[in-house]
């Protein structure tokens, strides 16, 4: 294992952390409407992969309040037992959507501490600062709060996780003396969000930057369409997507760790491959050309910004905002139009024309997309009606680059 620095702090962390938000649970591996953020976990084979990650050198396990609906947490503290919590900087985030007056900043850290069967959180986060949650926790007296859980040993160091935009992550950097920060940083989203620009301003301002979302949910792993698969074949080096998509991000003295949400005993070993061979400044010019120019080949297929994060549900009219984009973009993308259209019809109940056009998941998405918009095209596409079958060669509206 590689380890790397975390901003102006004496700590190195291991290249790779283990994120606990895709868990391997009971439901089937390969059916595509699994919600993987069941609270189903599957325990022995996901302590497994968590301590066969610590062996291997990985030292921060990252967590929150609402991963696999609530029971990440849980299952940690149990997970942890027999020495491992001992060796890992352990992470989780305070539900900042959640929080409605100063006394709930105790509550949940409080009930966390108890959850994850711990006297101390290594690395605490404010989680999801956007322009929403940011103002009313910031009022509330966050940062003063955060000082005396500090203070009375409750947490380590305080930091917090981001979507929004690269002008509000800078000011919430320059609001106080944080130790680190978790971003959403990839090859396909070094403008997204704070992006690369971000990243940059935090490390030069002494934060440990955490990435999240390093392969877009998985995205970037899936079976490359022919034009993408043969610049991958023209690269000097062979790589997996993944292999590719992680050496990006570890090939930059900016990123202090990469956290990576693993669901098989396989993402553990090949991640922990990738980690064992990571430096900063690896790749080549060539290299690095060559991934540019797969950015923007995807450009030219994605359709639905979509990362799979999740936060637009659960929808109150049941509708599986995540999974459908996906089927959407998979369609679009890979030419797989049938196969979208028969995993949509798999489950009525939760296809977009349940949409009431309530906004909650607008106001809850990260990536700022239209979602409501966006629904009634992908109905149109993968229903039974006429209009789905139409040939691929959906049009992006000009207000969703």
């Amino acid at each position: 294992m590689q380890y790397r620095t975390f901003g102006n702090h004496d700590w190195k962390p291991s290249a790779l952390g283990f994120g606990s938000l895709r868990l391997p649970t009971r439901t089937e591996a390969d059916d595509d409407l699994t919600w993987f953020r069941s609270g189903d976990i599957e325990e022995g084979l996901a302590t497994e992969m968590i301590r066969t990650a610590i062996d291997g050198g990985v030292d921060y396990v990252d967590t929150g309040w609402t991963y696999h609906e609530g029971e990440s947490e849980p299952y940690l503290g149990r997970c942890l037992q027999d020495g491992y919590r001992d060796r890992v900087k352990l992470a989780t985030k305070m539900p900042t959507w959640l929080i409605e007056k100063a006394e709930d900043f105790d509550h949940y850290l409080d009930r966390q501490l108890e959850r994850l069967q711990t006297d101390v959180i290594d690395c605490y986060l404010l989680h999801n600062l956007n322009k929403t949650t940011w103002p009313t926790v910031r009022d509330l007296g966050a940062l003063e709060w955060g000082e005396r859980a500090i203070a009375d040993g409750r947490i380590g160091c305080l930091g917090f996780s981001f979507h929004d935009t690269l002008e509000l992550f800078k000011e919430i950097v320059d609001t106080y003396d944080w130790t680190f920060c978790q971003i959403q940083y990839n090859y396909m989203d070094i403008e997204h969000q704070a992006g690369r620009a971000g990243l940059h301003y935090a490390a030069g301002k002494g934060l440990g930057v955490v990435v999240m979302e390093p392969l877009r949910g998985g995205a970037l792993t899936r079976r490359a369409p022919s034009a993408i698969a043969k610049l991958w074949e023209e690269a000097p080096v062979g790589r997996t997507q993944a292999d590719w998509g992680l050496q990006w991000l570890w090939n930059q003295p900016e990123v202090s760790l990469v956290l990576s949400g693993m669901s098989t005993m396989q993402h553990v070993e090949e991640n922990l491959d990738s980690a064992d061979r990571s430096r900063v400044g690896s790749l080549t010019d060539e290299e690095l050309r060559i991934v540019d120019r797969v950015r923007e080949a995807y450009r030219e297929l994605l359709v639905i910004p979509c990362t799979f994060c999740q936060y637009c549900v659960p929808c109150p009219n049941g509708v599986a905002i995540p999974f459908l984009f996906g089927f959407f973009n998979e369609a679009q993308m890979y030419g797989t139009l049938e196969r979208s259209r028969a995993h949509y019809r798999a489950a009525p109940e939760r296809q977009a024309d349940r949409c009431v056009g309530c906004g909650k998941c607008e106001e809850a998405c990260p990536q700022g997309i239209e979602i409501i918009r966006w629904l009634k095209t992908v109905h149109e596409l993968l229903s039974e009606d006429a209009a789905a079958r139409q040939a691929l060669g959906v049009s992006k509206p000009s207000d969703q680059r």
